[in-house]
């Protein structure tokens, strides 16, 4: 069946935001702030298990969020400086974040930041409130990835897939000479996918961990298999990407590179989770920190 007469299961939104009087919202931004509440929600609930007022995650967020979101925006412009400095380039669309373009490297880079002097002011180990975070985050990241649908971005190659992804024919991502019709892996829907299926699994693990009785959180395995989960998965995606993304030397896509680097981070988290495990099975629970911050 040729390409240009098969129905897109997944159609090309006619829309990317609503107008309310002056007032212009895009779902990009609707759907980034969603995730950043589910994101907040998720790890209070978790810090409240651990004995912290639930409140005490909001003394973190202050400061992580909005570093995060600055974080997010200087990584896009950085790693694609051809879509805002050229000659006649209005300058300002570098802080239209309503637009697109919030990478979640650069929002863990600084966001990371924000944490680390949240949680010293809020008194909150600092291990165990990534490890509260890290479901959190993986839902925050596919509810954001809806907003790439309303943008219609972050798609890979020709399909014929019954849910194949319709893109506007005008696209500058589409590549010269695709038949009229054509549609695309939605790359969107597989990180939102994927993103899920790792919240899930981290999920479990803490609950295999604390039938076997040891603490769940507070060791850093969450964030490890964080890091390691959604590295692996972002660097296979990018692999596939096909809308522009900034290449480095060696025309290697600097997300690939960035991905890699998280999920062997995650990997290196993950051992040495493993390792305070084993040290606080040999050693009396009150000797050694990592009971008292799962507790």
């Amino acid at each position: 069946m040729p390409l240009d007469v098969l129905p897109a299961l997944i159609p090309s939104p006619d829309i990317s935001y609503i107008q309310l009087g002056p007032l212009r919202i895009h779902f990009y931004a609707v759907f980034i702030l969603t995730g950043i509440v589910l994101a907040v929600v998720i790890a209070a609930r978790r810090l409240q298990r651990a004995g912290h007022p639930r409140g005490a995650v909001l003394d973190v967020a202050m400061w992580a969020v909005p570093l995060g979101i600055v974080g997010a925006r200087i990584y896009h412009v950085l790693t694609h400086p051809g879509d805002y400095f050229y000659p006649g380039a209005d300058l300002l669309r570098v802080l239209y974040l309503w637009e697109g373009g919030l990478a979640i490297f650069g929002a863990v880079l600084l966001g990371l930041v924000g944490i680390i002097i949240g949680t010293r002011r809020a008194g909150i180990p600092l291990l165990l409130f990534l490890d509260a975070l890290a479901p959190g985050m993986l839902v925050a990241q596919a509810v954001g990835r809806l907003g790439n649908y309303f943008n219609q971005e972050l798609f890979g190659p020709p399909t014929t897939l019954p849910w194949g992804l319709q893109i506007d024919p005008g696209s500058p991502a589409i590549p010269p000479g695709t038949p009229e019709g054509t549609l695309f892996q939605p790359l969107f829907l597989y990180e939102l996918l994927w993103n899920l299926l790792g919240a899930a699994v981290i999920l479990i693990v803490e609950r295999i961990r604390r039938l076997d009785g040891h603490p769940a959180a507070g060791t850093g395995l969450s964030l490890g298999l964080y890091l390691l989960w959604y590295g692996f998965g972002r660097a296979f995606l990018e692999w596939i990407r096909l809308d522009p993304t900034e290449l480095l030397a060696g025309g290697i896509k600097a997300n690939i590179v960035t991905a890699v680097i998280a999920a062997v981070l995650g990997v290196g988290v993950i051992v040495y989770a493993q390792w305070r495990t084993r040290r606080a099975a040999a050693v009396p629970a009150g000797n050694e920190a990592v009971h008292a911050d799962a507790e």
